[in-house]
């Protein structure tokens, strides 16, 4: 190793901490080649026990874990066997599983790769904005039933994404990517989100509005804020009544967000439309009156970073391995004081 800390020349001693999966999914052959280019990397297999003879030899002399899916709680125990470690790198978005107090008491730096699983999450989000803009679902239904065009002059002029109002809960980093990729379209953009002024929205180019305006104005409602105790069940009864009729919610942030009782009701009544990556419980029973809703469409939690999409995640904790061992520091750093806001 060279040097005794971040700047230039220096090498930290890593080791890679999460599920054998995680670690088959994300650090393929060649980002466990790219680790080894910046770091001293500990032999596999990953670090998934932090309670064993090999683990506690492993972590005796680590300066930076690099983390992911799996990864178990880095408490006051497993940070008395890593008298070392100074920084964690996160392979996937969320923190909160594994970075403790213990870990902020010390003052570790922290990175996560949550603006690069972001990504696919917008993206999924404007899919799905444009798709139920044209009632493709249900169209492409009535069009296997019918097997022919019918007249498309006499569309209903409720089809189409020319004009729509598209409301986003919260300017979390899905938010506020789904906010840029909208840009290009032809919505009015409206955005609910507490800690976002007026003038703050009108540099993302939307409009703030209260949420009970959001949800009655829009068209569509796309949810992003994170699961907190003051978030839970936000999305009742009395919002979800004022949505217009045919209006569609999507959620990819956290069923509980939702209520869902109060959601399956009005999807059933047929009065609005659903489309909902995230449940709660998550999955839900098998007779759930919503894997039969006409008007829901449910998906298995795939909004998120999968297949090619989890190279992106390795890419993002390379470069922020790079960057830290340089003394640059964190391009994304988590900061403890945020973190209660972070999904």
């Amino acid at each position: 190793m060279t040097g005794d800390g971040p700047g230039p020349g220096f090498r930290p001693r890593a080791a890679p901490a999460m599920s054998p999966d995680a670690a088959a999914a994300v650090l393929d052959a060649a980002a466990l080649d790219a680790l080894r280019a910046i770091c001293d990397l500990a032999p596999l297999p990953v670090l998934d026990d932090l309670t064993t003879a090999r683990a506690r030899s492993v972590l005796a002399d680590v300066d930076l874990l690099v983390t992911g899916w799996g990864c178990p709680p880095l408490d006051t125990a497993a940070l008395a066997a890593a008298p070392r470690l100074r920084a964690v790198v996160h392979t996937a978005g969320s923190v909160r599983g594994h970075v403790t107090e213990a870990c902020w008491e010390r003052g570790m730096e922290v990175s996560s790769s949550a603006a690069a699983n972001a990504v696919p999450v917008a993206e999924y989000t404007l899919g799905m904005i444009l798709l139920t803009g044209k009632h493709v679902r249900e169209r492409a239904r009535e069009y296997r039933d019918r097997r022919t065009r019918g007249n498309r002059l006499r569309t209903p002029v409720r089809v189409g994404n020319y004009g729509r109002t598209v409301g986003i809960v919260s300017a979390s980093l899905v938010g506020r990517r789904v906010i840029e990729l909208l840009r290009p379209h032809d919505f009015e953009v409206l955005l609910y989100d507490p800690y976002v002024d007026a003038d703050q929205a009108a540099g993302l180019g939307v409009e703030a509005v209260g949420l009970a305006e959001l949800f009655a104005r829009c068209d569509t409602v796309s949810v992003h804020t994170p699961l907190l105790p003051e978030t839970r069940g936000l999305i009742g009864r009395t919002l979800l009544g004022s949505m217009p009729d045919g209006a569609v919610l999507i959620n990819t942030a956290r069923g509980a967000v939702v209520d869902q009782a109060a959601l399956t009701e009005a999807v059933l009544a047929g009065r609005i439309r659903a489309v909902l990556d995230v449940t709660e419980p998550e999955v839900l029973p098998g007779d759930h009156p919503l894997w039969a809703g006409e008007h829901a469409l449910l998906t298995p939690h795939l909004a998120g970073s999968e297949g090619n999409e989890w190279r992106r995640l390795a890419e993002l904790a390379l470069a922020e391995t790079a960057r830290w061992a340089s003394g640059a520091g964190f391009h994304h750093p988590v900061r403890r004081e945020g973190l209660a806001f972070l999904a």
